[in-house]
């Protein structure tokens, strides 16, 4: 290994490591000219630690622009070269990997596409065994958890060192607010398996617009989310591919200094006592809560045994109904969205039914 890749390979194990880590470039590289362009003006905000371009990409229909490919990569390396920013590519297959290895890129991601394909991981992983290029893997399309961390075991056994998730959102239908759903209880689950590995959140893909994207960062952050992955672009408006959630570096710039940045904790002591009291509260409170459910269920039983006895149906639509518009009209004067409550008592209503349904065929 030559001084500069050692040196090179330091560098990149520092910023790999950096918090927040700010990834951003355009969505797809079109040519030599907007590439470098478009990383000077990145390098120059100062607030970029790596440069991202898509070289090959999966599309949803055939006929639409599908990356530029291979040739791309020589200018990802020309930009490397002149900003110092480390670069990051997409990969879907083994080719793509030994590509892009044979490129010097710094950093792989696998795409939301290729996570929801346990071969199309598998092979990337064959690809990887034997290196030491730091990975990144999107969560599936679909809102499937076992998928997303099937991937992560997949490279763990193939024995990439660096790992890191990126949250992009999920496909649901009758969205309409965001391309892709955050569903934030997801990637808050993944980071409770995997707390000491790194979660990106990518605003451009969850918003679908420019509109959205300092307001999703900012929720990722207060989340302690360890980084962002922004698509940018030099002329967003005349991008070949997801131009409308495209910003100009300058824009980028102006979004990261407006961002609040937060601690994941803090050594002051009058902070930590009176969390400390707090979350007690909340601990009580939660028990309390389980009691009460408890009691609750043992009530459902009674209700179930009567109407085992007398050969009623467990559900009954009017009750229900009538048990929704109380709960809405109490938990908006405690503050509680309708959203809160409907999924709250939808998980009552079911446990409910599930203890009735035991009696029923008991």
């Amino acid at each position: 290994m030559t001084q500069q890749t050692e040196t090179m390979t330091k560098n990149l194990t520092d910023i790999w490591a950096k918090r927040p880590l700010i990834i951003s470039g355009p969505c797809s590289a079109e040519s030599e000219e907007q590439v470098l362009t478009t990383a000077r003006a990145l390098a120059s905000t100062g607030k970029v630690d790596v440069l991202r371009a898509g070289i090959w990409k999966p599309r949803t229909k055939p006929g639409m622009f599908e990356g530029i490919g291979v040739k791309g990569l020589p200018w990802l390396v020309k930009a490397k070269q002149e900003t110092g920013l480390p670069i990051a590519v997409e990969v879907a297959t083994a080719r793509h990997v030994e590509n892009a290895l044979q490129f010097d890129v710094d950093i792989l991601w696998i795409g939301a596409r290729t996570t929801v394909n346990p071969f199309s991981v598998q092979e990337v992983c064959d690809a990887l065994k034997g290196t030491n290029v730091p990975v990144l893997i999107k969560n599936p399309v679909n809102p499937d958890l076992e998928l997303w961390s099937g991937g992560i075991e997949r490279l763990i056994k193939a024995g990439v060192k660096e790992i890191g998730m990126i949250h992009r959102g999920f496909s649901n239908f009758g969205n309409t607010e965001f391309r892709n759903a955050p569903m934030w209880q997801l990637p808050i689950e993944m980071k409770r398996r995997y707390p000491d590995m790194l979660l990106v959140c990518d605003p451009s893909h969850i918003c679908g617009n420019r509109t959205g994207l300092a307001s999703i960062s900012q929720k990722s952050i207060d989340l302690g989310f360890g980084g962002l992955m922004i698509e940018s672009h030099v002329d967003p408006d005349n991008a070949w591919s997801d131009a409308k959630q495209q910003i100009t570096p300058q824009v980028l710039l102006e979004m990261l200094d407006h961002l609040v940045w937060r601690e994941e904790s803090s050594d002051e002591k009058e902070f930590l006592n009176a969390l400390a009291k707090l979350r007690e509260q909340i601990n009580q409170i939660d028990d309390e809560l389980l009691s009460l459910i408890g009691q609750r269920m043992k009530v459902a039983d009674k209700i179930g045994q009567y109407k085992k006895e007398n050969k009623i149906t467990i559900l009954q639509t009017n009750r229900w109904n009538e048990i929704l518009a109380k709960a809405f009209e109490k938990g908006e004067k405690f503050g509680l969205s309708k959203d809160f409550v409907t999924r709250y008592f939808d998980a009552i209503h079911m446990e409910s039914i599930n203890h009735q349904n035991k009696i029923m065929n008991d």
